[in-house]
């Protein structure tokens, strides 16, 4: 593909130096350049891209993308630049936006060819888009979804990674551009803030923009709740001045329970439904009924109303519902084919995901890992928690992101459940018994007494036998924080771990023992 035929599509261009050249494929990790590549570079938090232009050039690319201008790019070791005159350059205001441009571009701008549909918020993302998936496949139509679990394109199912958010550009538009081979008329992506503020979805066209809830989250990263807050509003910001699509509206559906709704509402779109659990909107629920094994409600929307069955349980999943049925409505699916994709969608991995293994009691696993799901998570399960019955729950904080989570997430456990094991999740770096510490301190606060309901084991899956060693006939053992994840992070090694494989094990007396000793990282 030629250069310019690339560059077209980049929303700025400071200065380029150089002709148009061939290019054979677009990389930004230097050491995946080919002959005749296009090199972005990229600079991060601790690495600086533009220092790996010579490695780069050197191993055959054509083209260099970056931010810093020709004249400051960083000298060789000998105080000067061999290479400099053997490439075509081109400065830019943002190499991270561009990067996802020119995968955009690279892949002739899959998202053009079928209406895409972006999903936002902190908490409930993976079971909207899922839920969504689920409904436009019951209308029969051909759809794919990009989410922090998986990718379905036609029957294919693929895993999206260990850690993963959003995918980076290559990945994203690799699957947007195959759903389009497959002749896919719509696709649903889960849409992460690290997704939106990094620019991995720049490039993607959306036609629909959905927010489940914005709440305490990732502050390690944006820093302020505010800034948080704006990046969520990209996703929104951007709708009406995306690529349109013959006979395709731009739609915004909005969460009137949410705090998101007064700053999301003004922004342009050209159609606007809410969804609401509790007060008026344009869908609704309403005679909410829980039980042990599921959810039912009579869901209300403009022209009319529909029952609707789920074995999803809990308050949280009736928004979630809500959500994804009001972009149904938005598209214009009939009723019926919401009512079936809804029924269908039986179980998500790693959200209140029950383990099974011939127990008296119910184990469950779920992603909950900040402290409004937290929250949700532990209500549901006193739910689904027999009649005079205990909620155990196992749970951790992360290292090396937001600190103030963990007060928050220790205090609403002590409230909320009835017994509290605080053991490790990712402490990467920092001192593991520091971060327990935090958490256990603000469950001594709400009322919880150590070695009497409140225990921290660093230990994850003695935590998890523990719990399920205390548990009595109806009670509810739930493991929070880490879900479908395949691993978890200790110094900076990933080492496996399926929170679901450690529960089974410990149902049957056993611990799952694949991480570094406890002992060692606490101390570390």
């Amino acid at each position: 593909m030629r250069l310019a035929r690339l560059t077209a599509a980049l929303p700025a261009i400071l200065n380029q130096v150089g002709g148009d050249v061939e290019v054979h494929g677009v990389a930004a990790d230097s050491r995946r350049v080919h002959s005749g590549d296009l090199f972005v570079a990229i600079p991060g938090t601790t690495v600086d891209g533009h220092r790996f232009i010579d490695e780069a050039v050197d191993k055959g690319a054509v083209t260099v993308v970056g931010e810093r201008p020709l004249e400051d790019l960083p000298e060789d070791q000998c105080g000067h630049h061999p290479l400099r005159h053997t490439f075509t350059y081109v400065h830019v205001p943002n190499a991270r936006e561009a990067w996802g441009w020119l995968c955009t571009a690279w892949y002739d701008f899959p998202s053009r060819k079928m209406t895409l549909i972006g999903v936002t918020g902190t908490d409930g993302k993976t079971t909207t888009v899922n839920t969504i998936y689920a409904i436009l496949r019951a209308a029969s139509l051909n759809t794919g979804m990009v989410s922090t679990v998986s990718a379905r394109i036609g029957e294919e199912d693929i895993d999206t990674g260990l850690h993963t958010t959003t995918p980076d550009p290559p990945e994203v538009q690799r699957y947007l551009a195959r759903m389009a081979e497959t002749g896919a008329t719509h696709a649903v992506l889960e849409v992460t803030s690290h997704g939106l503020a990094q620019h991995r979805v720049a490039g993607c066209d959306f036609d629909v923009a959905v927010v489940t809830n914005v709440t305490h989250e990732h502050l390690d990263f944006h820093g302020t709740l505010a800034a948080y807050q704006r990046t969520k509003r990209k996703l929104f910001e951007g709708l009406t001045r995306s690529f349109r699509k013959s006979e395709t509206p731009k739609l915004a559906v909005l969460n009137r329970d949410d705090d998101s709704y007064h700053y999301l509402s003004p922004l342009p779109a050209d159609r606007k439904i809410t969804y609401s659990t509790s007060g008026p909107a344009d869908v609704t629920a309403r005679g909410v009924r829980f039980t042990p094994g599921g959810t039912c409600f009579t869901l209300h929307m403009p022209g009319g109303e529909i029952l609707i069955e789920t074995p999803l349980v809990g308050a949280y999943n009736v928004s979630n519902i809500l959500a994804a049925a009001s972009a149904g409505v938005g598209l214009n699916m009939e009723p019926d084919a919401i009512r079936r994709g809804v029924a269908s969608v039986k179980a998500i991995p790693g959200r209140m995901e029950r383990i099974e293994e011939g127990q008296d009691f119910l184990a469950v696993v779920d992603f909950a890992h900040t402290p409004n799901a937290l929250q949700r998570a532990l209500q549901t399960a006193r739910l689904m928690a027999a009649e005079n019955s205990r909620v155990i729950v196992v749970f951790g904080c992360a290292g090396l992101r937001d600190r103030r989570k963990r007060t928050m997430m220790g205090r609403i456990a002590g409230e909320l459940a009835d017994l509290v094991i605080i053991t490790a999740e990712d402490p990467r770096t920092e001192n593991l018994e520091e971060i327990m510490a935090e958490s256990t301190t603000a469950a001594t606060a709400a009322g919880r007494r150590e070695e009497m309901d409140l225990w921290h084991v660093p230990d994850r899956g003695e935590a998890i036998l523990l719990a399920c060693q205390m548990a009595h006939e109806g009670d509810v053992v739930i493991a929070c924080g880490k879900g479908h994840e395949q691993s978890m992070c200790f110094g900076t090694t990933e080492y496996p771990w399926d929170d679901r494989e450690a529960m089974r094990r410990a149902l049957h007396g056993d611990t799952l023992d694949t991480l570094p000793t406890a002992r060692n990282q606490a101390s570390s």
